[in-house]
């Protein structure tokens, strides 16, 4: 298996475009920041991005661009997890290629490029969990491809695209998601489109590969899908929640594991972890990490071993959305952490933060966990908790998966 990061830590987003076909509701507004529930539309997509790793994203601003960056504060404060939003303006129309060709160089070695008008609700970690190569991008089924035009594979290798196609016939489309290799990013004109100039020329070379997803998708190209999204999106957003205990659980209990080499996974956790991903699911790691207070190892380590999880968890297929942990107990050796905490199980602080930060509802929530402090935590975070007593993570949770299921 390679040793590549999985995580891609950079999105670039095009967010430049007219909205012509929206008429009046995109005169003054870019499409990407019309409304959709309580937030703009971009805020449900870049939180969808967060899921998997994203820290950081560049909107690839035109049409309105100083809009666009009035509107990075509201962005920012909508996510659930902190990440750093820039905004490159373009020097003139330069269509979606020339954007990205604009903005060389803010771009990191391997990043993510989406379209800010679609949302697709899909399990991004089979795009990064596959190889790369120079480019892939994300392929989504339909069953009418007439309007957005089809792909078409050789494996999974992209040999052609189609503008358009006999209506109401399915086909596979483009689903506006790509992983790309800055390098190809040279090789861009200073104006030219993403769609029509450089997918053709690199899928002619054999230079890009595809990667079918499942799931709701949904663009707000025209006004009758807009008003789709607004109606759907936020339900779809906000998901069920496996929130996961750690040692005993995700990893076996070998006594204060605070370093990759004296951590183990569980029979079936990276399974258990990519079945929930790929059922539409929220998935936390919630734990008690005392070994700090007792001087067994510091916070460095214990956020480095969780970033190295999440990215073996993307690795096989599935993601971490977010993880909390508690370094404090009354007993500490290190004085630094020697205090009760409400984050401590029993206690539901944990718990109560990644509702609040996700906009979870509890009746959507499972806490898995091994011991008699995960379940009191559960109950007092009024969710529901069920125990874990060994054998395969993922046929334990398989069940549970089913029985919450509540996806659209």
């Amino acid at each position: 298996m390679s040793d590549r990061q999985v995580t891609i830590r950079q999105c670039a987003v095009l967010v430049g475009g007219l909205g012509a076909r929206l008429g009046d509701l995109t005169a003054r507004t870019p499409k990407p920041l019309l409304p959709c529930g309580d937030r703009p539309f971009l805020a449900w997509l870049l939180r969808e991005f967060v899921r998997f790793g994203v820290e950081e994203f560049v909107l690839l601003a035109g049409f309105r661009a100083d809009e666009m960056k009035a509107a990075v504060p509201i962005l920012s404060a909508s996510l659930p997890r902190a990440a750093r939003i820039v905004v490159s303006e373009e020097p003139e129309r330069a269509g979606t290629g020339g954007a990205l060709y604009h903005a060389r160089g803010l771009l990191d070695q391997r990043f993510l490029l989406c379209n800010g008008d679609t949302l697709f609700d899909s399990n991004l970690a089979r795009l990064l969990s596959e190889d790369v190569g120079f480019a892939r991008m994300l392929l989504c089924r339909s069953d009418d491809a007439s309007r957005y035009g089809s792909v078409t594979l050789d494996g999974d290798r992209v040999t052609a695209f189609s503008e358009r196609s006999a209506l109401g016939a399915a086909g596979v489309i483009n689903a506006g998601i790509y992983q790309f290799d800055r390098g190809l990013v040279d090789e861009f004109a200073p104006n030219c489109s993403l769609e029509a100039d450089v997918l053709p020329r690199l899928a002619a070379r054999g230079a890009l590969r595809g990667t079918i997803g499942e799931g709701y998708f949904r663009d707000i190209g025209i006004p009758e899908d807009l008003l789709r999204a607004q109606r759907e999106v936020p339900h779809v957003v906000h998901r069920s929640a496996l929130l996961l205990d750690r040692d005993g659980v995700v990893n076996v209990d070998h006594g204060y594991v605070g370093t990759r080499d004296r951590f183990e996974w569980t029979p079936g956790a990276r399974e258990a972890i990519r079945a929930a991903t790929d059922a539409g699911w929220h998935v936390f790691v919630v734990t008690n990490q005392s070994g700090v207070a007792r001087g067994h190892y510091d916070e460095a380590a214990v956020i480095a071993l969780h970033h190295w999880m999440a990215d073996e968890a993307r690795r096989a297929g599935g993601t971490i959305d977010d993880i909390r942990y508690c370094p404090f107990h009354e007993d500490a050796v290190v004085p630094a952490y020697r205090r009760a905490s409400d984050w401590r199980k029993p206690a539901p602080g944990m718990l109560l933060d990644l509702m609040r930060a996700w906009e979870l509802d509890p009746a959507r929530c499972v806490l898995v966990g091994d011991q008699d402090s995960d379940m009191a935590a559960a109950r007092a975070a009024g969710i529901a908790g069920v125990r874990f007593t060994g054998g395969n993570l993922a046929e334990f949770v398989s069940p549970i998966l089913g029985k919450f299921a509540c996806r659209y």
